[in-house]
């Protein structure tokens, strides 16, 4: 399978697909300069590097309508069968005795002072083979999610990965640019459903993640970017979870240095913590599961003379195995093992909508 990269801006009709040989680089800043679609990990390193799809071949085209007919089905085992109930309890109970050893390992450094946040994250794997060709996902996210930025991208190296994320990095073209600090998550539930999430009420421990967020972002502003502002927070929707986010707009003098302006940026506190090198350091030795390009970056960078990069979130990996999601949250020191746990898991529900009627 050629290298390539399918992607949807948030409210457009239309798609993208970029297709082309990959370069490796192994350092953000190796991006100034370049085009192509970005796809960053978490940790750049050896045999995990950014990887840059060059637009060898760039076309846009509709997104299909007919799949706006899809309708998912609840994504669980069948009331009725006996067997495969007590085997989902089974593997749900197992990976939420991993996610509590992580958690208690990890709550333990904020109880200390050791860090202000970090950020938990975890896997789950489906493992059912998969049957609906990956851009027939592709379009239901399209349709499903239009507030998010929408991606399906595949190489050898990074092996097959669909994203649905609401986090900006870094967008704009020119000398004109704007991020974002995203950050606090409600689940919306009943009557919420149908409004966008104004009349969300928030705790003391969101509006606090969210502010560290921001905090930092303004603090790399100052040292890179002229004429900054900042507005927020207010609340936003991201298919049915709703969060905190600062909207950021800024000048840059020189777009040829974007990946210096990334280094700075990724990971930001949202998903890593404070302080970022050792939050950081501390995630990659004690995660049970590796994040590979989860919570790293992807996006067209310089493409039609415009960059989007966005944070990848609320994203899977598909293999002959199944599908593997992905998920995590920001503690504090305040944080509840089974408040995070739920927050993992209603953000999962976002990639389980997607499989659920393959």
């Amino acid at each position: 399978m050629p290298s390539f990269a399918f992607y949807r801006l948030p409210h457009l009709d239309s798609y993208v697909r970029v297709e082309g040989s990959v370069q490796e680089l192994y350092s953000c800043a190796e991006l100034n300069g370049k085009s192509g679609y970005v796809v960053a990990p978490f940790d750049i390193r050896q045999n995990q590097p950014i990887l840059l799809i060059h637009p060898d071949r760039v076309s846009v085209a509709p997104v299909p309508d007919a799949i706006s007919r899809f309708t998912p089905v609840s994504h669980r085992p069948d009331a009725g069968d006996d067997t495969a109930q007590p085997a989902a309890e089974r593997a749900s109970r197992s990976r939420q005795s991993y996610y509590a050893i992580d958690f208690a390992n990890f709550h333990a450094q904020l109880q200390q002072g050791t860090f202000r946040k970090i950020v938990l994250a975890r896997c789950a794997n489906e493992q059912s083979a998969p049957s609906t060709p990956p851009e027939q996902l592709f379009f239901r996210a399209c349709h499903l999610y239009p507030r998010m930025f929408i991606a399906l991208f595949y190489t050898p190296q990074s092996g097959l990965w669909l994203t649905a994320t609401p986090e900006i990095l870094l967008e704009g073209s020119g000398s004109q640019w704007r991020t974002i600090a995203l950050a606090g998550t409600v689940k919306l539930e009943g009557d919420q459903l149908d409004s966008e999430g104004e009349g969300v009420a928030w705790g003391v421990k969101d509006i606090e993640e969210q502010r560290i967020v921001a905090t930092y972002i303004a603090e790399c502003l100052e040292q890179q970017a002229t004429d900054f502002s900042e507005s927020g927070p207010r609340t936003v929707r991201a298919a049915n979870l709703v969060h905190l986010r600062s909207d950021f707009t800024f000048t840059l003098p020189d777009d040829r240095h974007l990946g210096s302006l990334v280094s700075k940026l990724h990971p930001t506190p949202a998903v890593c913590g404070l302080p970022k090198r050792e939050t950081f350091q501390f995630i990659v030795r004690n995660e049970h599961s590796p994040r590979r390009y989860y919570s790293g970056f992807q996006g067209p960078l310089g493409i039609s003379q415009s960059t989007h990069l966005y944070v990848s979130l609320r994203c899977m990996s598909i293999d002959d195995d199944g599908y593997h999601l992905y998920a995590g949250g920001g503690l504090l020191r305040d944080s509840v093992m089974q408040q995070e746990w739920q927050e993992t898991e209603a953000k999962l529900e976002t990639m389980r909508r997607l499989i659920a009627g393959a």
